[in-house]
């Protein structure tokens, strides 16, 4: 198992396993241009009854806007934001227009298929991509993704295991998704950078960078995807 040194104990204590070095995630993330998310079991509990989706929490939607924020500083461009997700959600979709993410899919059976249409729209390739995923079916998603968090579910321990035996994954988070898995996955991003207080000062300043960051992100136009006959 990793030693932690640093900052990351905070993570660690809180119960995440790094199944990487941080200083790996840290040289990693120098390279890393976009992030990939799934929906249900990560922004939520994927917890449905008919008609009703499953949402988000605010304190989620503040970590992914940090962690835009503290990429725009540090490479002078927007990182590129998506949500892949097996099942049709009005949430995500709302989530992913309000937030200005590049693209959702959604109806998506094979998420491999549609991380490579992301790639391909974004000039990207995989290994400059962190992915945020859950379940056995996101697994193929991951695999070549330059960072990949698998978010906790208490219920998944072989699931867990399985993945670390198998370096399927970085980086297991101590909260669930109805805990802000998400938020502390941005901060995590934030910690590795080395900028979470420059950034979160320029935040609550509103100073002149992050309006710049933020004109920048609002003009940003959501690519809605509907995967489900491909």
């Amino acid at each position: 198992m990793p030693v932690q040194t640093g900052f990351e104990r905070h993570f660690s204590e809180l119960g995440a396993l790094f199944l990487t070095d941080a200083s790996e995630l840290s040289v990693r993330l120098r390279t890393v241009k976009a992030f990939v998310f799934d929906w249900d079991g990560v922004f939520n509990a994927g917890v449905k009854s008919d008609g009703a989706g499953s949402g988000f929490s605010e304190a989620d939607s503040m970590g992914t806007n940090l962690l835009r924020y503290a990429l725009w500083r540090r490479d002078s461009r927007l990182a590129r934001m998506a949500v892949i997700t097996g099942e049709e959600n009005r949430s995500a979709r709302a989530f992913a227009l309000r937030e200005h993410f590049d693209a959702v899919y959604w109806g998506v059976k094979d998420k491999t298929r549609a991380l490579a249409h992301f790639c391909a729209a974004c000039a990207l390739t995989p290994g400059e991509v962190v992915c945020l995923i859950d379940d056995v079916n996101d697994l193929g998603l991951a695999a070549n993704c330059a960072i990949r968090v698998l978010v906790r579910r208490r219920a998944g321990v072989l699931l867990q295991d399985y993945v670390a035996r198998r370096g399927l994954c970085d980086y297991i988070t101590a909260m669930t998704p109805d805990r802000c898995a998400v938020r502390e996955v941005a901060e995590l991003v934030l910690g590795l950078l080395g900028c979470f207080d420059a950034v979160v000062e320029s935040r609550t300043a509103f100073d002149a960078d992050y309006r710049r960051y933020f004109a920048e992100r609002q003009a940003v136009s959501t690519e809605l995807h509907d995967f489900s006959e491909r």
